[in-house]
């Protein structure tokens, strides 16, 4: 290699290659046997013939005192594997096992080769038939399956108290485990493992057992065969018995591995450490608890404890504050009365800056005055002056006592005017109101007007009763004022037509007296009775001589309050209401029938008009 070579390949050295992540799946035998090992604790195999590999160094046993020893008429209760040389291997062994151990058989034990060997055959009860009924079951999937269920050198049993006691209960109870596995129907069993197993693995293993699905059948075991029956109908029957003798025997089947498996869970060491950790956390866990709930009842009462504290510190800190405030409005009492008896003592030696004895007497008095009004500070200060100016400084603050004590007199008289006005007024508007009889055919009025299934029906009749009523003072109806009053009305003697009858009338005799009103009004100097008319307010010649009430209603301005009932109205009497127009013109009071339909059509225009300078702009 030379030096540029060398350096090529340092360079290259030095230049790492960049890491390629790739997605590997296991598998293999290798792998296959850890996982085994992984999750079942062992390394479990497949149930097939041990020496499947191994098929070369299998030897078949020739027991030929036990195949004479045979009879064929009773080939059902042979041991088939024994027969064909397999006693110690048996369900291990594999198909291609039977073929050659039946083989074997024959080129010995066949009829033609023993007697070629001069041995006496006799045709009807030869032991070789043994040799084809025990190929002919173990050869069939099915009928070695139905064999295998049934195999006379498989133990049944459970393990004895006496034996757990004895080999201890891994021991005792693995090989069980071993021997029943072969009957699962779900390949992989776990198996029972060691002290020293997990939790995990305990709790599968025992999850499995109970949830074993076995694949062992009794159809060897039937008494009689179907095909034998003469008929359908016997065999029919036949197999009826055969079924329910065989899932009697499941049952029992059953039945045994759950007696077993629950044996083994009541005396398993770990099943009972894992019970006493459970127990011991589910105390620990109590005992937290209960540590917690005391803590929490020692703090509570810590901070009650402080609470309390605090309050005894807060009203002692409290009544200390209060005997220092009473302390100090003792002193300032003594400082008061001190004041006091100097401001009489130096008004007493100047004669109480009197001129005559009226005016001491009055000065006297004012003195008296002063010192209830006045404050430790200010009587100080009042004595200041009256020593550097006297009697001048002496009648002044005489004279602001006086103005003072006055404003003080006029504010508690209003004040009390003005709470005895309050009261009154109250007591007015708490009274009743009292019916009058305009009110109480206003009232017939608007039942009439808003029927039964009006919304909010005793709030609009309290509305147009308290707009269109005349009242005293500021009192109005309430919905359940006028619901009562209409109660008594309608339990009174009164017929709803007569009232109505009785509205109307009343309605027509109060626009009489308007209509009076408006003709009185008009100028009789300028415009004639006889000949002018008044609408709006303006004179205008009478038309045919006499004023009707659509006359003088006829260009009326409308009021708010009109408009309002108009809208009330119309949302009270929809289109579908026959005469609705004529209900609408009842209850806006003074207006026709025609006058609410034109000023409809007039809102009806507005609205149009606006809506197209909207759409223009």
């Amino acid at each position: 290699m030379t030096d540029g070579d060398s350096n090529i390949h340092s360079r290259a050295v030095a230049i790492p290659w960049p890491f390629v992540k790739r997605n590997v799946e296991c598998a293999g035998s290798a792998f296959l046997r850890y996982y085994n090992i992984k999750c079942h604790g062992a390394d479990t195999q497949l149930l097939t013939s041990a020496s499947k590999e191994n098929s070369e160094e299998v030897i078949f046993e020739d027991d030929v005192e036990y195949l004479r020893s045979l009879d064929p008429k009773e080939w059902k209760k042979q041991d088939h594997y024994a027969v064909l040389g397999m006693k110690d291997l048996r369900y291990k062994a594999c198909e291609d096992d039977i073929k050659r151990a039946y083989r074997q058989k024959v080129l010995k034990h066949h009829p033609d080769k023993r007697k070629a060997q001069g041995e006496e055959i006799r045709s009807d009860d030869d032991y070789f038939t043994c040799i084809t009924k025990a190929y002919e079951t173990l050869g069939i999937p099915n009928k070695r399956k139905s064999y295998d269920s049934i195999d006379p050198q498989f133990d049944d049993s459970i393990p004895s108290s006496a034996e757990i006691k004895k080999e201890g209960f891994i021991k005792a109870f693995a090989k069980y485990f071993e021997m029943n596995a072969r009957w699962s129907e779900k390949r992989n069993v776990p198996l029972l493992g060691d002290e020293n197993s997990t939790r995990e693995y305990v709790e599968r293993f025992y999850a499995f057992w109970y949830e074993f699905d076995s694949w062992r059948e009794f159809s060897y075991l039937d008494e009689e065969e179907k095909e034998r029956g003469a008929d359908r109908e016997e065999r029919r029957w036949i197999e009826k018995q055969n079924k329910a003798a065989r899932a009697k025997l499941k049952k029992e089947e059953m039945a045994r591995i759950r007696s077993l498996v629950d044996l083994a869970y009541a005396n398993d060491p770990r099943i009972q450490r894992f019970k006493q950790e459970d127990k011991d956390k589910k105390l620990a866990a109590k005992r937290a608890r209960q540590d917690a709930v005391q803590a929490k009842k020692a703090e509570e009462e810590r901070i009650l404890k402080e609470a309390l504290l605090a309050k005894q510190k807060a009203e002692e800190a409290e009544k200390a504050r209060l005997d220092a405030a009473r302390a100090e409005r003792e002193q300032q009492k003594k400082n008061l009365r001190k004041e006091r008896k100097s401001l009489r003592d130096i008004c007493k030696a100047n004669n109480y800056y009197a001129e005559d004895e009226n005016e001491t007497v009055a000065h006297l008095a004012a003195v008296e005055k002063i010192c209830e009004m006045m404050k430790v500070v200010e009587l100080q200060d009042f004595m200041k002056e009256l020593e550097s100016n006297g009697r001048e400084a002496f009648i002044k603050t005489v004279q602001e006592t006086e103005d003072k004590l006055e404003a003080e007199r006029k504010a508690m008289f209003e004040t009390k005017k003005a709470e005895d006005q309050k009261a009154k007024k109250n007591a007015i508007l708490k009274a009743p109101i009292e019916w009058t009889p305009e009110l109480t055919q206003l009232l017939i009025k608007a039942v009439n007007l808003f029927p039964a299934g009006t919304n909010q029906r005793w709030e609009v009749v309290a509305n147009f009763l308290n707009q269109h009523g005349t009242f005293v003072d500021e009192r109005r109806f309430n919905a359940k004022e006028v619901l009562n009053k209409a109660k008594d009305l309608q339990s009174s003697d009164f017929s709803k037509s007569s009232l109505k009858k009785a509205a109307n009338e009343e309605a027509f005799d109060q626009f009489e007296k308007d209509k009076k009103k408006v003709i009185n009004n008009i100028d009789d100097s300028s415009i004639s009775k006889n000949d002018t008319k008044i609408v709006n307010g303006v004179a205008k010649p009478k038309v045919n001589g006499d004023i009707s009430k659509e006359a003088v209603k006829e260009d009326k301005a409308w009021t708010k309050t009109e408009q309002e009932l108009l809208e009330q109205a119309i949302k009270t009497f929809p289109v579908s209401t026959p005469e609705r127009w004529e209900k609408i013109a009842d209850c806006i009071p003074n207006r026709t029938k025609k006058d609410c339909m034109k000023r409809y059509k007039e809102l009806v225009e507005l609205v149009k008009a606006k809506k197209q300078a909207a759409n223009v702009a």
